[in-house]
């Protein structure tokens, strides 16, 4: 039975050091470390490396739950997924261990709380908006995306895959911003 950890973070500013050393000290020889957003799975590659791996008699160690999932129903697909494979999961920092009846009831009431908490923490983010645009200062984020650079390019010839390369945004939002009565029907 081996043992893997995987830390994350939420933002590039977050320190990874602490969950390393809580991992290692598990007695983890392998650890996958991320900084990404736990939403959801898209995008959290190292997760999916790491998921990807283990195997029949394996432990999965974390320090919480919260750095695995941030909702209930992702948590209870990773956890399908790894009692499926006959993969353990374990928490450092919290009383789980899907190896036993106890552990599994308390992962059950953390994923309850913990998707409770990012349901609450969405309600105040929303009230906290309202009320900013209620006293008009709220302008909303910046904008991601130059509608006259894509129709710029688009004027100088390039086409939508193209343009969408050189920007870093996605075909669909190219059109988006082209005049509909243009429509480019090469394949790119």
């Amino acid at each position: 039975m081996a043992l893997f950890g995987y830390a994350r973070v939420s933002t590039t500013d977050q320190d990874l050091g602490i969950q390393e050393a809580a991992l290692r000290a598990a007695g983890c020889q392998t650890i996958r470390s991320e900084r990404k957003s736990a939403a959801g799975r898209q995008g959290r590659t190292e997760l999916q490396v790491l998921l990807d791996f283990l195997r029949d008699g394996d432990t999965l160690v974390v320090t919480r739950i919260d750095r695995l999932a941030r909702s209930m129903k992702d948590l209870q697909d990773i956890v399908h997924e790894l009692k499926g494979r006959g993969v353990m999961l374990r928490a450092t920092e919290q009383p789980i261990d899907t190896g036993t009846a106890a552990g599994k009831a308390f992962l059950d009431m953390l994923g309850v709380f913990a998707e409770f908490e990012t349901n609450l923490r969405r309600e105040r983010q929303a009230e906290g908006i309202a009320a900013a645009k209620a006293r008009g200062v709220y302008k909303g984020g910046k904008p991601r995306i130059d509608p006259d650079a894509v129709r710029r390019l688009a004027a100088g010839g390039m086409r939508p895959a193209h343009i969408a390369r050189e920007l870093g945004i996605s075909r669909g939002t190219v059109y988006r911003f082209l005049p509909a009565s243009a429509p480019d029907t090469s394949r790119a």
